[in-house]
């Protein structure tokens, strides 16, 4: 057994917000005689704590009795904990409500009271039906079966039995229909998480694969709601995949129609809103329906207000982090380096307040994100910085595309800082890892093989010669659209035509952009 104090406790008490802290408080107080109790003084001393420190309980509570038995004793605290959080969130969202009304429910039938069960049963039908709460409507439907059973059938007729087993069916179908779209999405984002866009035939191929299914033939499979949404979720997904960004684009806009169409059940799920309104801006900026895309955002912030929503941590971190991460993006596809600079301070000020309760991915792509914006305006020497933080900082899944591109990157970055001496060293890490990863692409091996060969230039014309080589390189990989998802990382293209044409980097993106 290890001998390793456990920090779940800690974990626990530094997770809760201050209002849930402070009804603790409460709540130990309304059930223990001394206001002064054992659990508030062990809860305070662990709150205290920005790391967990078993040695320091023990020296601050030495002579007293509780700490004979600590493990006892921090159990009883962890559960007393949950015991207030359920008390604090009794109503605080549907299923919470429907909880509550269900163990009631139980709780009058227990006691022979059933007349009240049967109210309350019907008010839980009526919240679980007008929210699609189906597996809960599920238990309501078995409660009221018992109501029936107890009369020996005596207050029930046939026709009504029919409409019951009506009821059991459509709702077992729906929860049916539910299960199989949520498993055809979670192979796909499977994929999508753990290798990135379709990058070969046989990527594309496992894509399409997941697609046959027969529900995604027709949009009338999706039985309810929430079902409609997940066809076009996963179409969204899979088009997105394969780069195909006009169709994704259709699908990401018909989910934000059905959300906005259905506002009310997404009150206490803001998340899914989130994760649609920050695809559609990015998908749309990339087939240049910018105002779109600036209407979305302006949606993004908006949408605590929209949703009625209770500001807390949690909401803050994830709106701070999806805003400004699709913000970043969007100014570096238009161009305006600049703009997106403008946003580090607030960034900056952002990671210190939330720190490690910022998703690590979502912070390593505002990472790269901002080394791409220094790049942009030419300051070398921050654009290294950040992208060397993400590299070193950040403990993120070494298979992703992004980390693979920002290897590249940072190649890219030691070229224009002129640190031809570093610039083997890190051109011989990043070849261990791709060749470790089976990540060597041709597009990954054209620019490695231009590293290789521009670090040992020193003669201008010579030099030209290799950039334009690149350049007509990139240009044929952008015809293969296994390739060309890499320029979405950074624009290759553009900066290898900046080497070219001696022209500014950040006006060749700007045109692009049609700006």
């Amino acid at each position: 057994m290890s001998n390793t104090a456990s920090d779940q406790l800690h974990k626990l008490i530094k997770a809760l917000t201050r209002p849930e802290k402070r009804y603790f408080k409460i709540y130990t107080k309304r059930y223990f005689a001394d206001s002064d109790n054992n659990y508030q003084r062990l809860f305070d001393a662990i709150d205290k704590m920005d790391v967990y420190d078993e040695q320091q309980l023990k020296k601050k509570f030495h002579n007293e009795l509780f700490m004979n038995q600590l493990s006892i004793s921090k159990a009883r605290l962890y559960d007393q904990i949950l015991k207030s959080l359920n008390s604090f969130h009794a109503n605080s969202s549907i299923d919470a409500q429907l909880k509550k009304l269900l163990h009631s429910a139980e709780i009058l039938y227990k006691k022979t009271l059933y007349n009240q069960c049967h109210k309350l049963l019907k008010t839980a039908r009526k919240l679980a039906i007008k929210y699609e709460k189906h597996t809960t409507l599920l238990e309501v439907l078995t409660w009221e079966k018992k109501l029936i059973e107890k009369d020996n059938y005596t207050e029930v007729n046939e026709e009504e039995l029919e409409k019951i087993l009506e009821q059991d069916r459509l709702t077992l179908e729906k929860i049916k229909n539910f299960s199989e779209f949520w498993h055809i999405k979670s192979r796909l984002f499977y994929i999508l998480n753990r290798k990135g866009k379709a990058r070969n035939a046989n990527e594309l191929s496992g894509f399409k694969s997941i697609i046959d299914n027969v529900l995604l033939n027709s949009e009338s499979a999706a039985l309810y709601f929430e079902t409609k949404y997940l066809y076009h979720h996963i179409y969204s997904a899979f088009y997105f995949g394969i780069d195909d960004y006009e169709n994704s684009y259709k699908h990401l806009k018909r989910n934000v129609e059905l959300i906005e169409e259905n506002i009310e059940l997404f009150k206490e799920e803001p998340n899914t809103y989130f994760s649609v309104l920050t695809n559609a801006i990015y998908v749309g900026t990339r087939i240049k329906k910018y105002p779109e895309a600036f209407a979305y955002l302006k949606k993004l912030r908006e949408l605590p207000e929209k949703l009625t929503l209770n500001r807390n941590e949690d909401l803050d971190i994830k709106l701070f982090s999806s805003s400004f991460s699709i913000e970043t993006t969007m100014y570096i596809i238009l161009g305006e380096f600049e703009k997106g600079i403008k946003l580090v301070p607030i960034i900056e000020e952002g990671f210190k307040l939330y720190g490690d309760r910022i998703n690590i991915v979502r912070k390593a792509y505002l990472y790269f994100n901002i080394a791409v914006l220094y790049l942009g305006e030419k300051n070398y020497s921050e654009a290294i910085r950040w992208i060397n933080k993400l590299l070193n900082d950040i403990d993120i899944d070494k298979s992703q595309d992004l980390y693979c591109f920002a290897q590249l990157l940072n190649l890219i970055i030691h070229l224009e800082l002129d640190n031809r001496q570093l610039v083997p060293y890190a051109l011989a890490s990043t070849e261990r890892y791709l060749k470790s990863r089976n990540r060597v692409y041709k597009f990954e091996t054209v620019i490695l093989n231009f590293i290789k060969k521009i670090s040992k230039i020193r003669d201008l014309q010579k030099a030209d010669e290799i950039y334009a080589k690149l350049l007509q390189e990139i240009n044929i990989l952008t015809t293969d659209n296994f390739e060309k998802t890499a320029l979405e990382y950074f624009d290759f293209l553009s900066w290898a035509e900046s080497k070219v044409y001696k022209k500014d980097f950040k006006e060749l993106v700007r045109k692009k952009a049609g700006i």
